[in-house]
């Protein structure tokens, strides 16, 4: 049964039906289908394939739109639905997508994970402005801050980021990672942002690393 539905979860996000792909997650989870194996084997091969298909020219911009629309409220439901921790949280981390940037299906894919490694997460959505990113963490008492940035026009507020956290002395409190497709290890070192991430596996990796949690 399980593979049908992961079959049907490809299916809703390459349709980009944002209603049917939430009524597959809602299956799904009425099934005990674990909500990281529904978007580690479903959803999430579904928005690949249309990123391979958009990339071939094989499915145009509207149509784009409509998958990452549906994948992000399936994405949000399933969040709801794992576990933060079990016992002892392995860590506090506040994420967001930087201002100007309202792109977050890779974002919401990474708190599903740092939830189902026993973190506790608090995402500030999309198109957070550098102050809210401190304040925030400082109300949440959050080990690390997360930055995602999909566009190199706004990569810049991760950099500000940084500059912001320094002038106020805060750089010691809160370790910050940074990510996002044009992001990279070069531009991390750059602004000195404590570590990068090349998608939601080694976010985790990389966060226990700055905790220390083996």
């Amino acid at each position: 049964m399980s593979a049908d539905i992961f079959e049907s979860a490809i299916e809703v996000i390459v349709k980009g039906d944002a209603p049917e792909a939430l009524e597959v997650a809602k299956k799904g989870l009425g099934e005990g289908v674990d909500p990281l194996e529904l978007l580690n084997q479903g959803f999430i091969p579904g928005i690949n394939k249309v990123g391979d298909l958009f990339g071939s020219g094989r499915l145009f911009l509207p149509e784009l739109i409509m998958s990452a629309t549906a994948m992000v409220g399936v994405t949000e439901l399933l969040n709801e639905s794992i576990p933060t921790n079990q016992g002892q949280a392995q860590g506090r981390l506040i994420i967001g997508t930087v201002e100007g940037d309202v792109h977050d299906i890779g974002k919401t894919i990474v708190v599903s994970l740092f939830k189902a490694n026993g973190f506790e997460v608090k995402d500030l959505g999309r198109d957070v402005a550098v102050p809210k990113f401190i304040e925030e963490a400082d109300k949440f008492d959050a080990n690390i801050i997360g930055t995602s940035a999909l566009l190199t026009t706004t990569m810049g507020g991760q950099k500000q980021l940084e500059e912001e956290l320094k002038e106020a002395g805060l750089k010691d409190r809160f370790k910050t990672m940074v990510g996002g497709a044009p992001v990279t290890q070069r531009w991390a070192k750059r602004i000195g942002a404590d570590a990068f991430a090349e998608d939601a596996s080694e976010a985790v990796v990389q966060a226990k690393a700055l905790l220390n949690i083996t």
